[in-house]
């Protein structure tokens, strides 16, 4: 009975800790619609493999949510709900927003253009914080394969944000491509 009561505290400690987490990579990477069930389902394979949960249990969470959402026939409805998310993030900002929102929207813009590989990694690291170390255990892969492939990703996403019609705003100082390639060079120190 102790038992069990000590593993509702760990799994309710884990999930109040990483569940707003695992939401946010399950967004950047499905869109909304789907985030609540990969969610769910992560929480309910954690609460069935306990055991086998490391500390920190962050990486192993989104590695579980990242399997869940490779499972079958929902690949095509995650894409156009996360391209649809990515144009309402990405619509024209009016002319009042302060120039950084149009260039953080061209950023964005760049993303949705990588390879979903190289969007997931920029996202690990960039977005959610981990270190090269622990995105390598979500993503399965070394952590020198996953240098190499973080280092690539963010040349890629440099040359999206380079080109034509990413960040045009009409010549002003700080804004436009060269703006953008100046934000995206700013994130990728970021990620270091």
């Amino acid at each position: 009975m102790a038992d069990e009561a000590d593993d509702e505290r760990r799994f309710t400690a884990i999930y109040d800790a990483c569940r707003q987490r695992v939401w946010a990579y399950a967004v950047s990477r499905a869109g909304r619609q789907v985030a609540d069930e990969v969610v769910s389902e992560t929480f309910a394979i954690a609460w069935r493999r306990l055991a086998d949960i490391p500390d920190p249990a962050l990486p192993w969470l989104l590695g579980v949510a990242r399997n869940v959402l490779r499972d079958g026939h929902r690949a095509e409805v995650r894409h156009e709900a996360f391209v649809a998310e990515l144009g309402r993030w990405t619509a024209r900002p009016a002319e009042d927003i302060a120039e950084d929102v149009a260039e953080r929207f061209a950023v964005l813009r760049a993303m949705a253009a990588l390879p979903d590989g190289d969007r997931e990694i920029l996202i690990l690291v960039a977005w959610q914080g981990l270190t090269p170390r622990e995105a390598a255990r979500v993503v399965g892969c070394s952590p020198a394969a996953l240098r190499v492939r973080l280092h690539r990703a963010r040349r890629r996403l440099t040359r999206a944000a380079g080109d034509g019609g990413l960040g045009e705003s009409g010549g002003e100082p700080g804004t436009g491509r060269a703006g953008t390639r100046q934000q995206v060079r700013t994130m990728s120190r970021e990620m270091s």
